[in-house]
């Protein structure tokens, strides 16, 4: 049972916040840092742990770990050798006892150390992270999208038939992700989830206008029915994004979208607001923030979570496998981008792609430690950021679109 004392004041503090165009800066809703310095009430935080920070997911009122739980395991073939039959991470063998193994250790770790969401986005991670969590949904959130099923090969055979004149009848989106949903369900044996964040093409902004209308008739549909507590959409492209959530607020509940350390706010920094952890958006310069991402995000009141956190691992040296001749200093540098990350505020929290129990204690090392980096620190971070956006491979140069939101 949530409380509803906390809920108004959340509401009315986001409210004002939003209405607030011309204000100095951006007060973030609830938070509830480690050691829980403010004692905050915490009977409604899922998995609670006093050695984790939560943050207030938007209007969905669930309080999220600060960093979470991406689902994919890419370089999980270092640790367990021969899981991947092919060139990519999806090609995984989900039949592999040892990788069954890890992923539920994995997991077992985050639940240890009080992360309490998993965002899976494709169909082998629905299926081993739905096996990862049988017997204790009750200590973990799921976000659930069969990507493989959704808009992305939807809008291709829609687009298709319609330049062919044969253009699919009305529903047949919305059909066709209720399906996927079912189907979902059906193979890992779910009946709901916490989260249905469907995947959009990286550049959402292809899809049209009618597929997406369709798109939000799902996901309404399946907040209805029971099937999805909340709805969202993935997505790189922030023009489209900003439109949506716009658009259709009471089903864009939750928006996931790249984030690394390098990524700034326009028209704002971010700065201490009091002891501690606390931090605070402030305008800067002459711009306006109004007609940002981050700011419509905000004013949407969505959960905003990250992937990418890492630069899929291109700012590591090493390559993640244990007792590596890099690992000390490439967890450091992951040490360092979770912290810088929660400098920001708004942002819910990074959902890194984790693949050892040590890497999940790496993280939460992290939010323990004081956020601001020091200027030692952040010249280290610096480096290793530029390295690794030098080196990004050609498929991942887009993340240099997301230096500024």
């Amino acid at each position: 049972m949530r409380d509803e004392r906390l809920t108004r004041r959340d509401f009315v503090k986001t409210g004002a916040v939003a209405a607030a165009g011309m204000a100095a800066a951006v007060v973030p809703g609830r938070v509830v840092y480690a050691g829980n310095p403010t004692n905050e009430k915490t009977e409604g935080i899922l998995n609670y742990n006093e050695q984790m920070e939560y943050r207030r997911g938007g209007k969905t009122e669930l309080m999220f770990s600060a960093v979470c739980l991406g689902g994919h395991w890419k370089r999980l073939n270092t640790v367990v050798p021969g899981l991947f039959q092919g060139r990519s991470w999806l090609s995984a063998d989900l039949s592999n006892p040892d990788f069954e193994k890890n992923r539920y250790d994995v997991v077992t770790r985050c639940i240890e150390r009080g992360i309490n969401y998993i965002d899976a986005c494709t169909k082998q991670e629905v299926i081993m992270y739905a096996k990862a969590l049988k017997g204790r949904r009750d200590k973990m959130y799921l976000g659930f999208s069969w990507y493989q099923e959704e808009m992305r090969g939807l809008s291709r055979e829609w687009q298709k038939a319609r330049r062919e004149g044969k253009p699919k009848p009305p529903g047949w989106i919305t059909q066709k992700l209720k399906e996927a949903l079912d189907h979902g369900f059906k193979e890992t044996g779910l009946d709901y989830v916490d989260v249905w964040r469907i995947t959009c093409h990286e550049q959402s902004g292809r899809h049209e206008d009618a597929e997406m209308e369709e798109m939000c008739e799902a996901l309404a549909w399946a907040k209805k029915t029971g099937r999805a507590r909340f709805t969202g959409i993935s997505s790189h492209d922030r023009p489209h994004i900003k439109k949506w959530i716009q658009r259709a607020p009471e089903v864009l509940e939750v928006i996931v979208t790249p984030y690394t350390a390098k990524t700034r706010m326009a028209g704002a920094r971010i700065e201490p607001a009091e002891e501690g952890n606390s931090t605070r958006v402030v305008r800067i310069g002459d711009g306006s923030w109004e007609n940002t991402l981050w700011y419509a995000m905000q004013k949407a009141d969505v959960a905003w979570f990250g992937i990418k956190p890492f630069t899929s691992g291109s700012l590591f040296k090493g390559d993640s496998s244990p007792g590596n001749p890099h690992e000390k200093e490439d967890n450091q540098i992951a040490r360092l981008t979770i912290r810088a990350i929660l400098t920001n505020p708004v942002i819910t929290a990074p959902i890194p792609g984790m693949i050892t129990p040590e890497q999940v204690d790496n993280v939460a090392l992290a939010v323990l430690q004081h956020r601001a980096l020091d200027v030692k620190e952040q010249a280290q971070l610096d480096a290793a950021l530029d390295r690794a956006f030098a080196n990004l491979p050609y498929h991942y140069r887009w993340l240099n679109d997301w230096n500024v939101v």
